[in-house]
């Protein structure tokens, strides 16, 4: 598994996140992954101060994102080649290093030439600032656009939402990184916290779900489909002797084409609890039960001719 460190600088503070990432390389975790967006920074900058303290920054592998957004600087911000360039930079110095090891496209941006884009990758590698490139949030038809198009700067990855309750990626985007080699890192790999089980009764007062900053968030998988999911996650969970946390990542852990779910926590007890993960193999009739209550309706053209 990955660890995800989209709660630090908000939900976790720097003594936090320093405990989460003492017990994720202590459990033998290596990619560690950020974006300059989180936090407005925040985020970087608390595991830049951690990687110099605290854990050595050979141990990790280091990845961040680039997000797209549009903004009134003289590159226009987006997917630009300047204004990439430029958030690479801010990034590398917000963590104090002078190289990452992923660095990753946030979203498509339809502003701007695909080409300059990728160009943008191609100079942060030959560089030596990039190891390797990636790219998030990107259709099927994108994401085998750009795998195309970067021959030179090889894409190696693509971080999707992927979970029991969002499968979508499956109809094209996991076809599409599977032909190119491409590998996929899920975000939100318990569906945004619902297939803990932690809705099924209500909204904890300190959950996501109540929080003004994430509820809408949350309340995108609080449906009937996902009801019924969450159901089943937590009888398979009551029948394995675990809980529905572990359950759900270990489902998305084996998913074709997964190289590791990117797990976020706000505190280290969460962290620990989804790092229990690894302890479990699911048997075939839960996998199976599970794949179809969950399953989404494939057609034309990802299954023709049948």
């Amino acid at each position: 598994m990955a660890l995800g460190t989209m709660s630090w600088g908000t939900e976790t503070d720097a003594e936090e996140a320093a405990s989460q990432l003492v017990a994720f390389v202590d459990a033998g975790g290596t990619l560690v992954d950020t974006a300059d967006i989180y936090s407005s920074g925040e985020s970087e900058r608390i595991l830049g101060s951690l990687l110099s303290d605290l854990v050595p920054r050979e141990d990790i592998v280091l990845a961040t994102k680039a997000v797209a957004r549009r903004t009134e600087g003289p590159f226009g911000g987006g997917a630009s080649r300047g204004a990439l360039l430029c958030a690479l930079d801010s990034s590398l110095r917000r963590l104090g290093v002078d190289h990452l090891d992923l660095w990753q496209l946030h979203a498509w941006d339809s502003h701007v030439p695909l080409e300059e884009t990728l160009s943008a990758l191609d100079l942060a590698i030959s560089s030596g600032k990039v190891r390797y490139a990636g790219v998030s949030n990107y259709s099927g038809w994108q994401l085998a656009t750009a795998a195309t198009l970067s021959r030179d700067t090889c894409i190696v990855s693509t971080q999707m939402e992927y979970s029991l309750l969002e499968r979508g990626i499956e109809r094209e985007v996991v076809p599409a990184a599977a032909h190119h080699g491409i590998g996929v890192l899920p975000w939100a790999p318990l569906g945004r916290g619902v297939l803990t089980g932690k809705y099924r009764s209500g909204t904890p007062a300190d959950s996501r779900g109540a929080s003004t900053t994430y509820a809408g968030y949350v309340e995108q998988h609080r449906t009937d489909r996902a009801g019924r999911i969450v159901e089943a996650v937590a009888t398979a969970a009551d029948g394995l002797g675990t809980s529905p946390l572990v359950v759900a990542l270990a489902w998305v852990r084996d998913r074709p084409g997964v190289v590791a779910p990117v797990v976020g926590a706000r505190d280290t007890g969460q962290l620990t609890g989804s790092l229990a993960t690894e302890e479990l193999s699911l048997p075939p009739a839960i996998k199976a039960a599970l794949d179809d209550v969950s399953a989404i309706d494939f057609g034309y053209p990802e299954r023709w001719p049948r």
